[in-house]
């Protein structure tokens, strides 16, 4: 018998396992998607073009919160749980939900949906959303650029808007940014590497991805997303923790899938967490991962003229996503702020506009700083006008991308960058090179 199921997902992983897993498969009839933790993804059809043979008319996208009522009204055999970023206690309470209104609950194994390339592939993953895999990538990138290899990056997806138009994706100009009608959260994983003059390829059909990257790279670099797992088979995998959030490496999925098949594991951001999260970090590694090779980073912040913020009433703008489902309350631009003495942290909830209102309610940890959304045109909007309502003497901008060149801010800003760097031995280059062989 044909079962029927449902692909719960956030617009990525579940385009993904879709594509590898259930398209031209006649033992399953995708019913819908569900989608989840993305402002305004519901509500679209998942293209016939893209969505094969045995589904002409496309599949329909449906917010999450209709799942029982989809099961129920469709008689649903099954629900496959594709995304990432959550607490293994909500996967439970998702799967109860979905065994209570009469389907089985699945998650499909990480190796089943890697791709296998003709180049080898070095992944960056991470436990959680904000651990700091894009300076990890960039750094990996530059080790391998120095080695004589041409890199080309492939990004976990963020197909946000019309998905014919994004099966393949590749980014290696500023031009293709607005060429693919990039969102903050795409332009702030794309632009640094491009900015570093590395190739980026992203969109829906890994597949088809990957044979275009073969054709111009030596290695390629999985760039991950939230913490998912990668899409292609890894040569190498770097995994990246985050001590800010000791223990979180246990706690999610599939964080610690990916903490158990790490090959090389990153702990981050020591020069600015405590000595006892980095110790506990450590020690779940060595119990959990004990092949995995331990690697301490720092997040070294980079600012041209840092002695602006000195007594300035100092408004933050962080990365999004690091603040809304990697629940972090602050980033980069905090701890700047801190260390080059601000007279104050501007609270933002006062000034937020449209959408951004939306973020804190739905995000009540985020109260200091300005979490930068910008989903589409209208919150990119939205996020403008936050900014330019805030009563305060300085913008402290610590997005991975050059925000002014996005929005037009009517006072003075400063951009914090971050960037990985390497504390003490062993260094993550000579962990890399014995994982690739490198020099035999």
């Amino acid at each position: 018998m044909v079962e029927k199921v449902i692909i719960m997902g956030a617009a990525g992983r579940d385009f993904h396992n879709f594509n590898v897993y259930f398209r031209d498969n006649s033992r399953y009839n995708v019913i819908a998607f569900t989608a989840a933790q993305i402002p305004d993804i519901e509500g679209r059809l998942y293209p016939p073009e893209l969505a094969g043979n045995l589904y002409p008319q496309g599949i329909p996208i449906y917010p999450e919160t209709q799942i029982t009522e989809l099961i129920q009204e469709h008689k649903v055999d099954l629900v496959a749980f594709s995304y990432s970023d959550v607490p293994h206690t909500d996967v439970m309470h998702k799967a109860s939900a979905v065994m209570a209104g009469g389907a089985d609950f699945i998650l499909i194994g990480a190796t089943y949906t890697m791709l296998r390339s003709k180049k080898p592939v070095v992944s960056v993953c991470a436990v959680r959303t904000g651990c700091g895999k894009s300076q990890t990538t960039r750094h990996v990138c530059k080790i391998l650029r120095n080695k004589g290899k041409k890199v080309v990056a492939v990004r976990h997806p963020m197909p946000y808007g019309d998905l014919n138009r994004q099966v393949v994706q590749r980014f290696s100009s500023y031009g293709d940014f607005d060429k693919h009608d990039c969102t903050i959260e795409e332009r702030e994983e794309y632009e640094p590497l491009v900015d570093q003059g590395i190739v980026v390829y992203a969109g829906v059909d890994y597949g088809k991805i990957l044979k275009e990257a073969e054709t111009e790279a030596d290695v390629i670099v999985w760039d991950g997303g939230n913490n998912d797992t990668p899409f292609y088979y890894p040569d190498v995998h770097i995994v990246i923790f985050d001590p800010h959030r000791a223990g979180h490496e246990l706690l999610y999925y599939p964080g610690e899938t990916n903490m158990i098949m790490a090959d090389i594991a990153v702990i981050n951001k020591v020069d600015s967490a405590t000595e006892s999260g980095v110790v506990q970090v450590r020690k779940n590694i060595e119990k959990h991962a004990p092949h995995a090779e331990i690697v301490l980073a720092e997040s070294a912040l980079i600012l041209d003229q840092p002695e602006q913020i000195k007594g300035k009433r100092v408004l933050v703008v962080e990365d999004g996503p690091t603040l809304t489902h990697g629940e972090m309350a602050y980033g980069a631009g905090v701890i700047a702020a801190k260390t080059w003495h601000a007279a104050a942290i501007v609270d933002p909830r006062p000034y937020a506009f449209g959408s951004i209102q939306e973020t804190y309610r739905k995000y009540p940890h985020i109260v200091s700083v300005l979490p930068a959304m910008g989903y589409g045109k209208k919150q990119i909007h939205d996020l403008e006008v936050s900014i330019n309502n805030a009563e305060c003497d300085l913008v402290l901008f610590a997005t991975p991308i050059d925000l002014p060149k996005l929005v037009s801010i009517n006072k003075p800003t400063l951009r914090v960058r971050y960037e990985y760097r390497d504390h003490g031995g062993p260094m993550l280059e000579a962990a890399l090179n014995r994982k690739l062989k490198f020099g035999r």
